[in-house]
């Protein structure tokens, strides 16, 4: 697998098999210009908890991604913790072992979010931030766990209460006066 562009560890192809999933019987048309997109820097990406903004930029057209991360169960975190003693250095080696010990160390994808015009859930903007994860991935495969919120809950540290913002706001619950003067 050295020789692969993305998803070179056994970290980073978690990852790419989020674009590319074994159970896909055809080919995915999309999967080469997302390749290209994440090779050529045309994500800009941004980790914020275990939410990924992704800005991509291809020609003349601008789409903001969204890619939430599931939260490690409490179970997966003390099995991690048990199997993995000093997380500083993540090994292909420790891969192979925390799967060989039933722990899956993958991310799941709670919910994905583009403002393209395709409307579907793998788009070629959210394949190309899964690329540029497994990218990232490769390089620091420790941030694969960091995004799951393993540090987090391992530290014992407690994240302070998120506010749910809603993603869309109606159009009627907005008060003209206070975007315009009416004087």
């Amino acid at each position: 697998m050295a020789d692969n562009e993305f998803g070179y560890t056994a970290w980073g192809m978690d990852w790419v098999r989020l674009a590319e999933p074994l159970r896909q019987s055809r080919p995915d048309p999309l999967l080469p210009r997302a390749r290209s997109i994440a090779r050529n820097g045309g994500v800009r990406t941004g980790i914020e908890g275990r939410v990924v903004r992704a800005g991509i930029h291809r020609g003349d057209q601008a789409s903001v991604t969204h890619l939430e991360v599931a939260p490690l169960s409490r179970a997966a975190i003390t099995a991690l913790a048990a199997a993995i003693p000093e997380p500083t250095v993540l090994t292909d080696e420790t891969h192979r072992a925390l799967t060989a010990a039933g722990i899956s160390p993958a991310p799941v994808l709670a919910a994905t979010d583009c403002s393209c015009s395709a409307r579907t859930p793998r788009c070629v903007h959210v394949l190309s931030a899964i690329y540029d994860m497994a990218r990232r991935v490769d390089e620091n495969p420790r941030l694969t766990l960091e995004i799951q919120g393993y540090f987090d809950a391992a530290t014992g540290a407690r994240s302070p209460a998120r506010v749910e913002v809603p993603r869309w706001t109606a159009l009627n619950a907005l008060d003209p006066a206070d975007y315009f003067d009416l004087a």
